[in-house]
Parts: structure tokens; sequence; C-alpha cells
């Protein structure tokens, strides 16, 4: 009797397997058996099921095979002539795989077991088994990896404390619809991009919003802050450690979008490596003697001029030139008028809900000593002025108090404030619409259309 016919065939109903089918979609697979009945039932049962399978007879022709694809899973027969699946597994583990391994057995004594998860399989299966256990005991273990990948992540950001960066890229100044188009542009493609602007602008949230809208949008976005991690733990934390079982965030993000936020603080060295890794698209963690192919959206940010770290030399020129391949400028909260009653009212909600305590109201006066306001902290001092009245019960004296101005001033709207500061800056540039277009962060045409909507 065949390893096949031992086994059963495959065959269960479609709405049986539908969420199988679902893990397994992007999964690759290395079949490890020496039987070859083994190996065509496991291919026909999978095959169909997977992003892509091989099959190897040998641990030897199986390490040929890891040497050139990244798989998955690996599901690896434990018995076989030359070397045994264990001893191959525990080989591979010191030279940097990753992957996870069943262990399909048809001894179920606990040595084996023990010896088992102490190389790093993560689960084993008795033969004969049929279809259906193989391909529950292959989803479970997907499935435990991708929450295994999920709490990491957000233990990563809880640790970070970017979760306050979650939301979307609100607001219709010019500046922030021209933002919005572009990228809308650039989310469908790979291409890398640079966000530029002062510190507290939303460089985060953009990115945030750049990946909600690309076709990554269901899979990991991974935020870190160059500034925040010391320069002796960033490679490993970046790239992975094998000798500390340290996979690295950009192995984390795979398949995702990686966010570099001051993108500027990273140390030379690795600069380095991060270029070879954009370049190629595979990444080898320190002590390992295989390269892993990566899935990857990197997007970057910086508060920094970049071009004067280049000139300086702190900064490589050829890092420089491949991620700014599309620039995205943020503009100031001064320069975003109209959109100060909109931020306000959203974190006001937010904080209310999560303080625990009414809302404050938001009376014209306010809005106007907002708007006049000069916010040398963007959107982030906004936001924490917010949070700050909500828990003493009022705004600061200086944005709760009637503005010192005369009655028809004091009952302009926000807009009105936008058309002001619009036409201060083009008064200021003597008329010249695309001077002005440049200072305030927005396309000649955006200074036309609002020119042509108050007649001026």
């Amino acid at each position: 009797m065949t390893a096949a016919q031992e086994t059963g065939t495959p065959g269960n109903r479609p709405e049986e397997t539908s969420d199988i089918d679902r893990i397994l979609g992007n999964v690759s697979i290395l079949v490890v058996d020496d039987e070859p009945g083994m190996r065509n039932f496991l291919m026909r049962t999978l095959g169909p099921r997977c992003k892509r399978i091989e099959e190897a007879a040998s641990a030897e022709a199986a390490s040929r095979l890891l040497d050139s694809h990244h798989f998955d899973l690996v599901l690896l027969d434990n018995v076989m002539p030359g070397q045994s699946g264990l001893d191959w597994l525990s080989e591979q583990r010191r030279v940097g795989f990753f992957a996870d391994v069943i262990l399909m057995t048809a001894y179920a004594d606990l040595d084996t077991a023990i010896h088992a998860l102490r190389v790093g399989a993560s689960d084993f299966i008795l033969k004969p088994f049929r279809s259906n256990q193989m391909l529950n005991a292959v989803s479970r273990c997907m499935d435990q990896r991708y929450l295994r990948r999920e709490n990491f992540l957000l233990k990563y950001e809880l640790r970070a404390d970017s979760l306050g960066a979650r939301g979307r890229l609100i607001g219709n100044s010019p500046g922030i619809v021209s933002l919005r188009r572009l990228l809308e542009k650039v989310a469908p493609t790979p291409a890398t991009v640079l966000f530029t602007g002062e510190s507290g602008t939303g460089k985060e949230i953009a990115a945030r919003t750049l990946h909600a809208m690309s076709d990554r949008a269901d899979k990991p976005f991974v935020p870190i802050n160059c500034a925040s991690i010391s320069p002796d733990r960033m490679a490993g934390e970046l790239f992975g450690d094998l000798a500390s079982e340290r996979d690295g965030l950009l192995l984390h993000a795979s398949g995702g979008t990686l966010f570099l936020d001051e993108v500027g603080e990273l140390p030379l060295p690795v600069q380095a490596t991060l270029l070879r890794v954009i370049e190629e698209n595979r990444i080898r963690p320190a002590g390992a003697e295989r390269e892993i192919p990566l899935n990857l959206r990197f997007v970057f940010a910086t508060n920094a001029d970049l071009k004067t770290a280049v000139a300086r030399g702190t900064f490589r020129t050829d890092l420089y030139h491949r991620i700014n391949v599309v620039s995205a400028h943020m503009p100031l909260l001064k320069e975003r008028v109209g959109d100060i009653q909109e931020l306000a009212e959203l974190f006001m909600g937010k904080f209310a809900r999560q303080l625990g305590v009414p809302a404050l109201p938001i009376s014209e006066a306010v809005l106007l000593n907002l708007a006049r306001y000069d916010w040398p902290g963007n959107v982030r001092e906004l936001r924490n002025l917010i949070e700050r009245s909500l828990i003493l019960g009022d705004f600061p004296p200086e944005f709760a108090g009637q503005p010192d101005s005369d009655p028809e001033e004091a009952a302009e709207s926000l807009y009105a404030m936008e058309r002001r500061h619009i036409l201060a800056v083009l008064e200021a540039c003597a008329g010249n619409r695309a001077e002005a277009a440049r200072r305030l962060g927005v396309s000649r045409k955006t200074i036309d259309r609002k020119c042509a909507a108050w007649n001026d």
C-alpha cells in the first residue's frame, strides 16, 4: 500500500476548506520526505491551495532548495536515509532558517517530541494521516504564526507609543488636498515615499493614510522611530540577530509597509545595510548564512534637511536618492487654519471618550484664538492642548477669552481666516501666485482657484 493510499485522498468539500484556502493562499511550502508516494500525496493535497510548493527527497536536496528559495513552512519527515529530519533541522537553525516546521513521524514517543521542540519544530503529525488532518495542522501552524506576529507588532507599537498616531489624514485646506491627491496617485505603486516637514505635522498619519490606500492595507504597517533606538541596537532591531533569536522588524513587516521616521538618525553602517535591503528586497540577519526575501513597501520621514546631512557626510548620497523617489511635504498647522476646527473637534471627541468626561464646547471665540496662534508644535501641540483642556475642565485663558478685536472680525469664520492668510502671503510675494503657492506648499492651480472664488 502506498503512502497516499494509507493516508486517504484529498477531497474536502469547498465550504469546509474555505478558511484553510484563505490562510494557505499566501504560503510557500517545502515538502521533505524520501517516500515518493507521500510527497505526491502532499503535493496534490496542498498544491492547489498554497502560493507555491516544492518537494525534496533528501535533506541534501532540501538544503539546496533553501539556499535558492524562501519557504514559510516545511513539512519534514523525521526518518530519512543519510540524515534524520531533526538533525537536519537543528543544522539549518544554526545557519539561519526561520520558517515554521511540522515534523511528520510514525513514532509518538516523548523523547522525539521533546527533541522536536528543542530544535524548533512548531508541531508534529503522526503517520499515517488523512488529508484533512494535514490541512488542519498546516492551517493551525500558520494561524499561530500570524498571531505571534500581530502580538509582537502590537507590543512594539505600545512600547514605542505610536498608537496615538493611528487615524487618517483629515482636512480640506489647500496643502492637505494637494497632499491627498499625491498619495492617491502614489498608493497603487511600489514607489518609496519620503515625507518631510516639521515635527508634529502628521507625517506618520500621512504614511498610514498612504498604506490604507494601497493594496497592502490588510497587511502590517510597522512604524519605527529611528531616533528612539540606540545606535548599538539599531541593526539587530531592524535586520534581526540569529544569536539572540531576534527576527527583526523588517521580517515582521514583510508583506506590508515599513515606516522609518527620523531616517536621518540612522548610523552610517546601518544606512549601508538598509540601502542594500531596499535595492535587493532581501535581508540577512546577523550571524545567518542565508538571505531571506522580503516583500515590503518602504516609507520614510524626516524633519531634518537631508541634503545638508549629505553635504556634511552624515547621510549617504546613494541612500538619499534611493528613498527620495517621491517627496511629500507636510504643511505647518498655521498654514492649515481652515482645518483647525475639524482637527479640534476630532481630538475633543476622542479624548472625551477616553477620559470619560463631557466634551468642552468649542466656541467661535476659542476657534478664532486657535486660528491666530502660531502653533510651533503643529498638530501635535493642538492635540495636547485639547487633551490638557479636557483634564483641567477648561481652555487656557489665552484661548478661552474673547479676542481683542472689533465685533465684525470676531464673527469671521475659520475659512475667512484662511482667505486672509493666503491673501497676506500673496501680498508679501507682490502678487506672484507661483511664489505664494511655493511658500504655502500648494499648487499654482489651487491659488488660482481660490482667487477666482474670492474674485481677487
